[in-house]
Parts: structure tokens; sequence; C-alpha cells
């Protein structure tokens, strides 16, 4: 347990550095994850070090209990409302936060702000890789219900790690490294050139499937 609070922290830091080091017209550039630019996608990951318990369940109520409907107006509000750099200092002032999704522990919260931080760094091309120890934590504790949250059909399909002992289902190799496989499992869309093998279009952007 002390070594993935570490990792988590670890990881917050990191992204910290890099979102300080955006130009400021970086914050308006899209993400992998559709509809967000980075600077909705960094006020989600901070949502949970802002909103308080009873100000979530009112936000819930008004969006018909529909979480993703609510993360999305959310994190649409927030981002008009705070500046990049309290974004940032929010992630730097919480690096330590106990805070873990429901049902995914403190992986589950390592999970969370890995694959939002390639959400950014891979969009914007920028060459972060993140260490193996931590994508090792995510992939030994991800549960057939996680995979199946994000609806991707990966039928015959085998996803193999270039950069790691590691490989998820049967079928035809879709290859690359594990932390482009790990968007591919969260259900993005990747750049060009990220993947190989029979099936590497269905899973990039700007390809005609």
């Amino acid at each position: 347990m002390t070594d993935i609070r570490s990792a988590v922290a670890h990881e917050r830091s990191e992204l910290a550095g890099v979102l300080a080091g955006l130009q400021p017209e970086a914050w308006d550039e899209p993400t992998l994850c559709a509809g967000w630019r980075v600077r909705e996608l960094v006020a989600h990951i901070t949502m949970p070090y802002r909103i308080s318990m009873p100000r979530f369940l009112a936000g819930m109520v008004r969006s018909g209990g529909n979480f993703n409907r609510y993360a999305d107006r959310q994190a649409r509000q927030d981002a008009a409302d705070l500046t990049p750099a309290q974004l940032v200092e929010c992630l730097r002032q919480n690096i330590n936060h106990p805070w873990k999704p429901p049902g995914g522990g403190y992986a589950g919260a390592l999970s969370h702000d890995v694959v939002h931080g390639l959400d950014v760094t891979v969009a914007l091309g920028i060459d972060r890789q993140v260490p193996s120890e931590r994508l090792r934590i995510i992939f030994d504790a991800m549960k057939p219900r996680q995979i199946k949250y994000f609806g991707v059909d990966l039928t015959d399909v085998q996803l193999q790690a270039t950069d790691l002992n590691w490989t998820y289902g049967a079928g035809v190799p879709l290859a690359g490294t594990a932390q482009d496989l790990l968007l591919v499992l969260s259900g993005r869309s990747l750049p060009p050139n990220h993947l190989s093998g029979r099936d590497a279009d269905r899973f990039t952007t700007g390809v005609t499937r």
C-alpha cells in the first residue's frame, strides 16, 4: 500500500511539472479524452480535491444520477472559473491526497492519474514515459469489469507490450508500448504510428475505418 501511495504521489508531482511547463495556448488544445481540452481535463483530475461530498451529491442530482454527465459539466465549469496556474497549484498541493475512485482503491487512483496524464502528453506530442513499475501496478490490479466499462471491442485481438512483459487477450497481436496499450484499454484513439498490427487502424485517430 505504501508503494502504491508513493507511486500516486510521484505521478501527480511529475504531471504537475509537465503542466507547469506548458505554453498558455496549449491549455486550449484537445486531449485524447473526447470533448475536453487540456484545461477541462486538468479540472477533472483535480475535481476530487476541490469538490465536497455535499456539492458532489447535489451535482449528481442535477445530472440525473449520471456521473459522466456530471463530470463533464463540472469540468467545463471549473475550466472556465480557474486559471491554469490555479489548476496546477491545486494538483501540487494534493499529491498526497487520499482520494481513490469507488471500488478502485489506490491502484485505481494511480490509473486515473496515469491515463489522464497520458491524455494530455500523448495528444500534445510530449515524450513522457510513465515508469514501468507504475504501469505494472495498474495492469496487475485491472479487473474485467473495469475494461468492460470503456466498451472496447478486443475480439480476436491480443495486446502485446513492446517494453514490458505483458499481454492481454487472445488473437492477432496489436503491439505498442505498455502506456499506449493502457490507453487502448481505456477507450482512447491514439495518434498515428503508436501501434502496429492488423487492427492498429481501428485504434488510431484520423484513420478511416
